[in-house]
């Protein structure tokens, strides 16, 4: 999950201003006693991002911000992904998952506009090949935020070029990899990639509109290139849901984009509700494991995109808990608890009637959180700036997701350690006045 800016703090409290004044919630309808498994279908990940996890990383707009940015972690080599990806994989596979998320960085395989590094494309090449041997489908995300130095020094996003470069790239990416009969992410969380553009220099504010405009464009230009090499394709570009105000925040776009996403891609990890939205506040633009965890809240994400995109399929493209440096967290939650509690509630889900096609657990290990190695996110935790040895440690969200991936789920008669939230903000109003409730 990435930070917030005033200006989503101040839709949060509008909402929360509106819903104290509307009343108390309706009642709810009963909960059922038991939660189905899912069935072999269902697609179980894990997932990371190119520059995040990889290290030894090319010239981008994100080598250049962390130059300048003298308060944010040196990258180093992050958890060098680009060595051990065999070694991961097989971290992924001894879970139980089917399905494992990357990013092909555009850095990486076009150094300089129109020239094409064989030796970038054939890294992919071995990472693709060692998911499908381990008998999972890849996930191939088309730009998680970073583009090539050159690109940056064309203006980025601010330039009307962008989108053609963007597009000149990708399309060499579809055509290589569509083989490999991937799910594809075109642009990972837009709202959040313009915000952090702007937060590190690399847009003015003034210039949101036209990279939403641009953002917009590549996509569906995209989708409908991915959709003529592939047929039958399934295309998406995530959103990062914000707790009580998604619409004003990710509805834009999605109204841009909405007619060309084969399924919606939701990644969610915070919840909100009256006693927790200071908390939220307090902490939405630096210290994530200080946030409010709800799982609950992924009920009310879902039923929010069910409800806007009828019949639709649904996937968690990222979800998972950060901790400070590993530690443990101060209110006692375990990585495992909130696995399985989340769990509990996407099953929950499912029994009403969403469409729900998967689940992908941000991260297999920790990695370079855009400025800082201190938020861990990881089933296994990475000792990035303290351990050379780059030891990938399991925790105990380890053990809880393979059990899960085994099982389908949670057991049948599971219920969360957590009770849901009384009046969650989650999806405002909506989720306040039709809660949903544990059984009697």
């Amino acid at each position: 999950m990435r930070p917030h800016t005033r200006r989503h703090v101040l839709a949060i409290a509008a909402a929360v201003t509106a819903l104290l004044t509307a009343g108390a919630p309706a009642g709810a309808a009963p909960a059922p006693d038991t939660v189905p498994a899912f069935g072999p279908d269902f697609h179980w990940g894990v997932a990371a991002s190119g520059f995040q996890s990889e290290g030894h990383a090319p010239d981008s707009n994100w080598t250049r911000y962390i130059r300048s940015h003298p308060d944010y972690d040196r990258y180093g080599e992050s958890v060098d992904f680009y060595t051990r990806y065999a070694s991961d994989i097989a971290l992924a596979k001894n879970l139980g998952v089917n399905t494992y998320r990357i990013s092909i960085e555009w850095a990486r395989v076009q150094p300089w506009p129109g020239a094409w590094d064989e030796n970038g494309f054939a890294f992919y090449d071995r990472v693709i090949a060692a998911i499908r041997a381990a008998g999972m489908r890849p996930m191939l995300t088309l730009d998680h935020w970073v583009y090539p130095g050159w690109a940056a020094e064309r203006g980025g996003w601010r330039s009307p070029d962008m989108v053609g470069d963007w597009l000149t790239n990708m399309r060499r990416v579809v055509d290589r990899y569509a083989g490999a009969d991937p799910l594809w992410v075109t642009i990972n969380e837009p709202a959040a990639y313009m915000l952090n553009e702007v937060r590190n220099g690399g847009l003015p504010a003034t210039d949101l509109p036209v990279m939403q405009v641009r953002l917009a464009t590549a996509h569906n230009t995209i989708y409908d290139y991915i959709h003529a090499v592939q047929p039958g394709a399934m295309v998406t570009s995530n959103v990062a849901y914000i707790p009580a105000a998604d619409d004003i925040v990710n509805g834009p776009m999605l109204d841009l984009i909405g007619n060309r996403l084969d399924y919606i891609g939701i990644d969610y990890y915070y919840g909100m509700s009256p006693a927790t939205v200071a908390q939220f506040t307090a902490f939405a633009q630096s210290e994530l494991w200080k946030l409010p965890l709800e799982p609950d809240g992924i009920y009310y994400t879902l039923r929010h995109f069910a409800r806007q995109f009828p019949g639709k399929p649904l996937y968690i493209v990222e979800n998972g808990m950060p901790t400070e440096n590993g530690a443990p967290r101060a209110d006692g939650y375990t990585r495992a608890d909130d696995l399985r509690d989340t769990m509990y509630w996407i099953q929950r889900a499912r029994a009403d009637g969403m469409n729900i096609m998967g689940y992908n657990y941000w991260s297999l290990t920790d990695n370079y959180e855009w400025g800082s190695y201190t938020p861990r996110f990881g089933l296994y935790t990475v000792n990035v700036l303290t351990d050379p040895t780059l030891t990938r440690h399991p925790t105990d969200g380890v053990d809880a997701y393979r059990l899960i991936t085994r099982d389908g789920g949670v057991p049948a008669h599971y219920l969360p350690t957590r009770v849901p939230a009384t009046c969650s903000l989650v999806d405002a109003l909506a989720s306040c006045t039709d809660p949903v409730t544990l059984p009697r």
